[in-house]
C-alpha cells in the first residue's frame, strides 16, 4: 500500500522565513527585558538599596562615655567559716545524743555519751598506781639517806651505794610513769563526753545510740560548721581573673594586694532572686589553677549573725568595686560578628549626600547591665561622638562605599524609639532625622 502523504512537504522557503521569525521575536524580546532591568537598576540606584531594595530603616544612637560599675558574677556555694568534725577518740558504747540535730550549739556544749565506766575503772588503776609508785620511791629515797654516812665511812662497800642511789632514781622514773598513765586515764574518760569544738550549727547524728564506737576512719559522729561568718566558694576562670586583676588594679597576683582585695565588696543572690542585705568582702583568690576545674578557686566572706544562710546554699556572687569612668558602651544587639571579628555599622555619608551604613571593627570587653539593658564595654574601635545603628541591622547589605540606610524607628517600633538608646541627643536625632528622610 503505497503512502500518498510521503512526499509531501513544507518547502524550503517557508521554513527559513518561520526560523527567522522566531529569531527576531527573541531577539526583541530579550532587548525588551534588558532595558526594564537597567531602567530598574537605574532607579533603583537614585533612591533604593542594593538589589533594587528600598533602604533599610534603622535607629541609631550617639556613642558618649559613661561611669559604669565594675561587677562580676559568679556561681558560688556557702560554706562554714569552720567546718569541724566530732569524732569519737576511745572505743566504748554510744550512750547518749545531748543535742538538738540541725540545731544551735556552743563551743564546750555536751554532744554524745560514751559509757565512761570502764574508763573510770581505769582511772581508779591508775590512781592506785601512783600511789604505790610514790610509796616504793619514798622507801628508796628513805635507803638512800640511810647509807650516805656509812658509805662516808667505808662502812659499806661502793656496790651497795650504787645499788641504793639506783633504786631511789628508779622510784623516781616510775612515779613519773604513773603519773602519766594517770593523766592518760583521766583524759580517756574526758573523751567519753564528746563536747563541740566549736559554735555553730550541728549537723545530723551519724551513729545512733547503743553503737559501738572507737577512734578511726568510722569515728565520725557529727559535723559542727560555723557560719558567722560564712564563707562562699567559686571558681574563676582565666580569662575573668584577668579582667578582675585589670579592673582591681592589683597588678600580676591579686593575692600579693589584700588592700585591693578587701576593697572590692560582694552581694549574694539568693535561688528565688532576693538580694542577701548584708555586704561581705573577697577573702582571696588563689594564685594557682585548679587542676581538676581549670580555673581559680575563690572564695568571699559574708557576715551571717542571725543564720539566715545555711552552709550548702547554692547562690549568685556578685563582685563589685569602684566604678569605671570615661567607658564606651553600645547595646549588645549592635554588635555583630564577621570574617574578621566583632565589627559594629555606623553612619555615614556617600559621594552623593546620601545616609550609608559602614562597618566599623570593634575590640569589645565584657557585658554590662545599663538601665536593665545588656551592653557591650567596647574597649578598641569607637569613640565619643560616633553614631552607631542599634537597630535595623538585620536588613543592611554591606556594598562597596557603604550601603544606603534610612534613620528613623524600624517596622513595629514606631512611636517607641529606638530600644536602649542613650537618653538625650541620641534619641532625639534619631526621631528627627526619620521624618526628614522619609520626605
Amino acid at each position: 500500500m503505497i503512502n500518498k502523504t510521503a512526499n509531501r512537504h513544507v518547502p524550503l522557503d517557508v521554513a527559513d522565513r518561520r526560523a527567522s521569525w522566531v529569531r527576531a521575536l527573541t531577539l526583541v524580546v530579550t532587548v525588551a527585558a534588558t532595558m526594564a532591568i537597567l531602567a530598574a537598576c537605574n532607579r533603583g540606584g537614585q533612591g533604593q538599596g542594593a538589589g533594587g531594595f528600598p533602604p533599610a530603616l534603622v535607629a541609631v544612637q550617639t556613642v558618649k562615655p559613661v561611669t559604669v560599675p565594675v561587677r562580676f558574677e559568679f556561681v558560688g556555694q556557702t560554706a562554714g567559716s569552720k567546718e569541724a568534725e566530732v569524732r569519737a577518740r576511745v572505743q566504748g558504747i554510744l550512750e547518749r545524743r545531748a543535742y538538738q540535730e540541725g540545731g544551735r550549739v556552743k563551743a564546750g556544749q555536751l554532744l554524745f555519751v560514751i559509757d565512761p565506766r570502764p574508763y573510770a575503772a581505769q582511772l581508779q588503776a591508775a590512781e592506785a598506781d601512783l600511789a604505790r609508785a610514790e610509796a616504793q620511791s619514798s622507801q628508796a629515797s628513805r635507803n638512800l639517806e640511810r647509807v650516805k654516812p656509812l658509805a662516808g665511812s667505808k662502812a659499806i662497800s661502793q656496790r651497795d651505794y650504787d645499788e641504793a642511789v639506783s633504786a631511789a632514781e628508779s622510784g623516781a622514773a616510775a612515779v613519773k610513769q604513773a603519773q602519766a598513765r594517770l593523766t592518760e586515764a583521766r583524759l580517756n574518760l574526758g573523751y567519753t563526753s564528746v563536747t563541740a569544738p566549736v559554735s555553730g550549727l550541728a549537723s545530723r547524728a551519724l551513729r545512733s545510740e547503743g553503737s559501738l564506737v572507737a577512734p578511726g576512719q568510722d569515728s565520725l559522729l557529727t559535723t559542727v560548721s560555723q557560719v558567722d561568718p560564712l564563707y562562699v566558694n567559686f571558681a574563676v576562670s582565666e580569662a575573668e581573673q584577668r579582667q578582675m586583676l585589670k579592673a582591681l588594679g592589683s597588678g600580676d597576683a591579686i593575692a600579693a594586694n589584700p588592700k585591693d582585695v578587701k576593697a572590692a565588696n560582694v552581694t549574694l543572690k539568693l535561688s528565688d532572686g532576693t538580694v542577701y542585705p548584708l555586704k561581705g568582702r573577697l577573702a582571696f583568690i588563689d594564685p594557682r589553677v585548679n587542676t581538676q576545674t581549670g580555673s581559680f578557686d575563690a572564695r568571699a566572706e559574708v557576715p551571717n549573725p542571725d543564720g539566715a544562710l545555711r552552709p550548702g546554699q547554692f547562690v549568685r556572687v556578685v563582685l563589685e568595686s569602684a566604678p569605671r569612668p570615661d567607658v564606651i558602651v553600645v547595646p549588645q544587639r549592635a554588635v555583630m560578628d564577621g570574617p574578621q571579628g566583632k565589627f559594629i555599622y555606623l553612619t555615614g555619608k556617600s559621594q552623593d549626600g546620601k545616609d550609608v551604613a559602614l562597618p566599623r571593627p570593634v575590640t569589645v570587653g565584657e557585658w554590662i547591665d545599663v538601665d536593665g539593658q545588656p551592653q557591650w564595654i567596647v574597649e578598641k574601635g569607637l569613640v565619643a561622638g560616633d553614631v552607631v545603628i542599634v537597630d535595623g541591622t538585620a536588613k543592611i547589605f554591606p556594598i562597596p562605599g557603604g550601603a544606603p540606610i534610612m534613620l528613623g524607628p524600624p517596622p513595629g517600633m514606631e512611636g517607641k524609639g529606638a530600644p536602649g538608646a542613650a537618653k538625650g541627643d541620641a534619641g532625639k536625632d534619631a526621631g528627627k532625622q526619620g521624618p526628614a528622610q522619609k520626605k
